[in-house]
């Protein structure tokens, strides 16, 4: 039986991804001077996260052997060698390959789960186990992800304090992946009806000033105008704190990201009749009539989006609200954007 047709359309998705990682080695060699060791570590793992995703598994440690080799010889001093003179390379490159190394597993897992629920589609009670062992896929591997990467910071951590400016970078990185950690574990808790709920009394000033001095260094000087309704003494509401605190969070960050440089995010707070209305308003290219109810999904991200991310912040931030008693909605915004309302239930002062 003739079987090269079927060999050639295999290899073709291993060819077009290793020559990703060609060009892309090219583009950043060109551009060496003006990246870190950080950004070259985060732009390979793109081929590699890539390739395993859609290829699987022997792909993604195959372009993440090559990527390491690549990195060393490349962009760690002395170049065009593999030999590293800095004890400090060595973690990186460490850091890097492991990394990669367990993403691509990670994938690979991802993937071979979802086959399997593919395969037991046949009934009901099928699909509801498959999503059972997806959620507890999630949970087991975020949370075994939170041991190395507080090792990862901590050892960042010293060599920033010993001037190390790579270090720092690493430690902000690891900073963003402890963020998705919490992220997927909250979302598993969330969808096992676990995660635990304070609801008491609480005042709009507060909860709204805990979430400006949480932003605040990540929001890199944007102008956030917030408006809270004066006509009463104080606005309260029964609702918990540190979930309201998540979900505006999560909504200003989405604004900051989507909305043009230089433009302003508003945050409004009313009160009307038994509840509390939040709105997070932005300048962004808005949402569209497909993607009404898909915003709100887990890992659903727009075509539109410009941004890294995952696709989470909205997920959370829609089942943290309705965990409360209240509901989060978006409407389009006069003049272009998107407004997103956060409805609670409003209290009288005792």
């Amino acid at each position: 039986m003739d079987t090269g047709p079927r060999r050639t359309i295999t290899r073709l998705p291993w060819l077009l991804w290793l020559m990703l990682a060609a060009v892309l080695t090219a583009v950043m060699w060109l551009l060496r001077d003006q990246l870190d060791k950080a950004h070259i570590a985060l732009l390979y793992l793109l081929p590699v996260l890539g390739g395993a995703a859609q290829v699987g598994r022997r792909l993604g440690l195959v372009l993440a052997a090559l990527t390491f080799v690549a990195f060393n010889f490349l962009f760690l001093p002395p170049h065009y060698t593999l030999r590293v003179f800095d004890g400090r390379d060595w973690l990186v490159l460490a850091i890097y390959l492991i990394t990669a190394a367990v993403a691509a597993q990670l994938l690979y897992r991802a993937k071979s789960a979802a086959a399997r629920a593919q395969r037991l589609a046949a009934s009901e009670q099928a699909l509801r186990e498959a999503d059972r062992v997806k959620d507890a896929l999630l949970a087991a591997v975020s949370h075994d992800l939170r041991t190395p990467l507080t090792s990862i910071k901590a050892l960042a951590h010293d060599l920033a304090e010993a001037g190390d400016a790579a270090a720092s970078d690493i430690e902000t990185q690891a900073d963003q992946l402890n963020r998705l950690v919490t992220d997927l574990l909250d979302l598993s808790r969330l969808k096992a009806a676990a995660m635990p709920t304070h609801v008491e009394l609480n005042a709009v000033e507060d909860v709204v000033g805990a979430v400006m001095d949480q932003l605040s260094p990540v929001l890199n000087g944007r102008d956030v105008r917030i408006s809270i309704d004066t006509h009463a003494p104080l606005l309260l509401g029964r609702f918990d704190f540190v979930h309201t605190m998540r979900i505006l969070t999560n909504l200003i960050d989405n604004a900051h990201k989507y909305s043009p440089p230089g433009a302003t995010i508003e945050l409004s707070a009313v009160r009307e009749d038994a509840w509390l209305r939040f709105a997070v308003a932005d300048r962004g290219p808005g949402i569209e009539a497909g993607e009404n109810d898909r915003v709100f999904e887990a890992f659903y991200r727009s075509p539109q989006a410009r941004t890294s991310g995952v696709g989470l912040g909205l997920a959370i931030a829609k089942q943290l609200a309705e965990l409360q008693g209240g509901s989060l909605r978006h409407v389009s915004r006069a003049g272009g954007g998107t407004t997103f309302v956060l409805s609670l239930p409003a209290a009288d002062a005792p």
